[in-house]
């Protein structure tokens, strides 16, 4: 995104929930186009996408891309051109930010702009929060009640380390406190095992599909990342990403045989491995398959975990399980970054896992229960979409008939719905017939989600005239 024309797949994502507050759409649009250019992440000199193309994308009439390039024309934001298209105009605007490079995720963009009354199928993290971690907040507070601990312990504290070794031991995984490292989250420890392990170019293999937050911390060490599977370690990737246990994002899980052979061969072929166990505690079975590293021993084989999809999205409490050598280099680069975690919220997770079973069971019976509800609605609402049944997690993945989510996910903006694009879960950009629903919302604004969706595919498939806002279920 650093030269002369932009892809317009990228202003797509650039642009984010453009079309989701109130007034004519071509306002909307130069709005949004307006900021982008202004903040200079659309820098001078930038080619646009051409009327139709982008017009296509947006799923909106070619009218409106016109009217809004023409109104940022009148402006003195863009030029027009006959034969050389739309380009940003040379501005001496003050910007509040520079274009960095950084890539637009949908579901990063997401995070970054509050939401706005729409309902967000982006964000796959629970936000109601269990009783047992305000009671857990409780014993934290009096735990560090007349303590003077600083707190800069850039491989987390001592209790937590401890607690979560003892829980690596009770899975099969004998694990002392120096193999831990606890993280602001495990996006956290997947960028800093990323910034570590990975050089500039160095090739990183990864499912497809797979966690979006990943990819983007191995592009922003910019690796080369590619998709792949168990065999494919024997090209001796730089580093590779598994997520076993309740996929992000089709909820998925592998079966023992399939794991021990992708343990072997990280081992056979010395390919640092990840294993994402980020929702291991959330599969439907009612049992927590072993993590990768029961099946084979040696530095090579490293866990990734987290509290935010178990408890509650908010407490941000990561870790990493791997070998001493690589905890203290973590900790090492760690110290640098932040000198160390919130000690509060890493004392109540110290109590959490001593609930782990009382909290998973709960858990995990709400959102079958709301997976169930959500496949239903799905069945019943939009039959010609297709999905499996997820096997553990928070989220199943969408194929429409037809069409690529991308300009849907227009449409559905309109609506009232905000959906992740299949190619935001692809190391190539493939899957662009696919999308990701989560199903964490209480049952009644599923449906409502789901309404919404199917209002938004009418209109989209071409069987039913626009629906105005005020008909959909709010």
């Amino acid at each position: 995104m650093n030269g002369a024309n932009l892809a317009d797949g990228d202003l797509v994502d650039l642009l984010g929930r453009w079309a989701s507050g109130r007034g004519p759409l071509y306002l909307l649009l130069a709005a949004r186009l307006r900021a982008l250019i202004d903040d200079g992440v659309l820098p001078p000199d930038r080619a646009l996408p051409p009327d139709r193309v982008l017009a296509r994308r947006l799923a909106v009439g070619r009218g409106t891309v016109v009217a809004a390039y023409d109104l940022l024309q009148q402006e003195g934001r863009v030029v027009r051109r006959q034969g050389s298209g739309t380009r940003v105009a040379a501005l001496e605007l003050p910007a509040t930010r520079a274009a960095d490079g950084v890539v637009a995720n949908p579901l990063l963009l997401h995070i970054l702009h509050p939401p706005d009354g729409v309902q967000l199928l982006t964000c796959a993290a629970p936000d109601d929060i269990p009783a047992a971690m305000l009671e857990a907040y409780e014993e934290a507070g009096a735990r560090l009640a007349g303590t003077r601990d600083l707190g800069y312990q850039p491989a987390g504290n001592t209790a937590l380390r401890a607690a979560l070794a003892a829980y690596y031991t009770g899975r099969g995984v004998p694990t002392t406190a120096e193999e831990i490292m606890v993280t602001t989250g495990a996006q956290q420890a997947i960028t800093l095992l990323a910034g570590l392990l990975v050089a500039p170019g160095d090739t990183v293999l990864t499912e497809a599909p797979t966690y979006p937050g990943a990819l983007e911390a191995f592009r922003h060490a910019a690796a080369v990342v590619r998709p792949g599977t168990a065999e494919d370690l024997r090209e001796r990737p730089a580093l590779a990403y598994f997520v076993p246990t309740s996929r992000n994002p089709d909820g998925a899980v592998m079966d023992n045989p399939a794991r021990r052979r992708l343990a072997a061969l990280a081992a056979e072929h010395d390919v640092p491995l990840i294993d994402d166990e980020v929702c291991a505690e959330l599969c439907f079975a009612g049992e927590t398959p072993p993590p990768l590293a029961s099946f084979e021993r040696g530095e090579h084989l490293i866990t990734v975990g987290s509290l935010s999809k178990l408890v509650w999205g908010g407490l941000r409490v990561g870790w990493i399980r791997a070998a001493a050598p690589l905890v203290s280099r973590l900790a090492r680069l760690r110290a640098v970054l932040d000198l160390g975690g919130e000690v509060f919220s890493q004392l109540a997770a110290v109590a959490l896992l001593r609930r782990l079973e009382e909290v998973r069971a709960a858990r995990v019976r709400t959102l079958r229960r709301r997976h169930d509800h959500l496949c239903a609605e799905l069945r019943e609402r939009l039959p010609s979409w297709e999905f499996e049944p997820a096997l553990g997690g928070q989220t199943i993945w969408v194929r429409i008939p037809h069409g690529d989510v991308d300009s849907f996910a227009q449409v559905a903006l309109r609506h009232g719905v905000a959906v992740p694009p299949g190619r935001s879960f692809d190391p190539l950009g493939g899957h662009a017939d696919r999308m990701r629903l989560h199903f964490l919302f209480p049952e009644d604004e599923l449906s409502r989600a789901v309404n919404n969706l199917a209002a938004a595919w009418a209109f989209f498939d071409g069987t039913d005239r626009p629906v105005s806002r005020h008909t959909l279920v709010v």
